[in-house]
């Protein structure tokens, strides 16, 4: 059986795309606290074509949009534990799927982030899981505001509704840490997690109590989480196939670049290559690793000027600038306009 018609292609946006199963939730999420969901819809150009497309991919600073629009028309700054209580296995795909069928809770976490990027495409980071503390950690999405809070919010309190459908328990977790500061909802998480949820904290992550994580799956079918792990492998190995020596490098510069230039060695280690064959194989590709970081920090500059209200020193930060005046340098070179204004520019045609 092949799954090729599910994969999506390489993302066009270099911030990452997400499927719109994620915007599906959300607008559901949306409804369910009163707002029209089908105004959102409309104002974010999402038909029920593509919501039911299961290939189907949106840039992950227009998901961001929505997620801000659903909040203010719902008045709901957690919305995203709203999207976590209503999130069901399916909503992530084969992956979700393939987690809820796992013999036990710990493997059917592990599944589910083990094959996210079957749903999730960022150049943030990864999700991980650590057996040995039985954690779920999401990357960093540093700098927080008012657009991505509830991506942090929806993705833990996703994972812990996950856990608590295969166990059929609700009382799951030992504690919750959160990356961004308290922004005065701490009554309202710690209730609905029913643990501890500390705010500041140095990752974003679930700690799943012992006799949880060891517990079995309520879900659990072995011969179709073979099938379905199958399935996922394949899909996998689609994807990553698909892209080329340049996209895989592209990919990984972006969360490096973070207050410094990722260099060719660094890059060819992550790709277990010698930095030779690396240059090597850019080099038949028509373009080199110079290039590429020229061309990433280009692409990012242009989406966080056009997508975000990031201001322009953090953005020279991201991208791995040694001061913003470079960066006013290198966005002349590129665009023939500094970014301060072409960020007024962009701002003046919305109104």
């Amino acid at each position: 059986m092949t799954t090729s018609h599910l994969i999506p292609p390489k993302s066009s946006n270099v911030l990452g795309d997400i499927s719109v199963l994620y915007a599906a939730v959300l607008l559901r999420a949306a409804a369910a606290e009163g707002a029209d969901a089908e105004s959102l819809m409309n104002e974010f150009s999402l038909s029920e074509e593509t919501l039911n497309s299961a290939a189907a991919r949106i840039s992950i600073p227009r998901f961001m949009r929505l997620g801000h629009a659903a909040i203010g028309h719902t008045g709901n700054p957690a919305l995203g534990i709203r999207m976590g209580a209503l999130t069901r296995p399916v909503d992530a795909g084969i992956a979700g799927l393939a987690g809820q069928s796992a013999n036990t809770v710990g493997e059917a976490l592990n599944t589910l982030i083990r094959y996210s990027l079957l749903t999730s495409q960022n150049s943030r980071g990864k999700p991980s899981v650590r057996a040995a503390t039985r954690q779920a950690a999401f990357y960093s999405i540093r700098p927080y505001n008012s657009f991505n809070f509830f991506v942090v919010d929806s993705v833990l309190s996703g994972w812990t509704q996950f856990v608590r459908t295969v166990t059929g328990r609700y009382e799951v977790l030992e504690r919750v840490e959160i990356e961004y500061p308290s922004i005065g909802q701490d009554e309202l998480f710690e209730s609905w997690f029913r643990c501890p949820v500390h705010f500041g904290a140095s990752e974003n992550a679930i700690t799943l109590k012992q006799d949880v994580w060891t517990a079995p799956s309520l879900e659990a079918q072995p011969a179709m989480h073979a099938s379905l792990i199958d399935l996922c492998e394949q899909e996998m190995t689609l994807i990553e196939r698909g892209w080329s020596t340049s996209d895989r490098v592209q990919h990984l510069l972006t969360p490096l670049m973070q207050g410094e230039t990722p260099d060719l060695d660094t890059i060819a280690t992550k790709l277990g290559l010698t930095p030779w064959t690396l240059q090597r194989q850019l080099t038949a590709e028509g373009t080199g690793f110079r290039t590429l970081v020229d061309q990433t920090r280009k692409q990012l500059a242009a989406d966080y000027i056009r997508e975000t209200t990031t201001s322009l020193s953090e953005i020279a930060w991201l991208l791995g600038f040694a001061n913003p005046p470079a960066f006013h340098k290198a966005y002349r070179r590129w665009y023939d306009i500094s970014p301060g204004e072409h960020r007024k520019r962009l701002e003046r045609k919305k109104k």
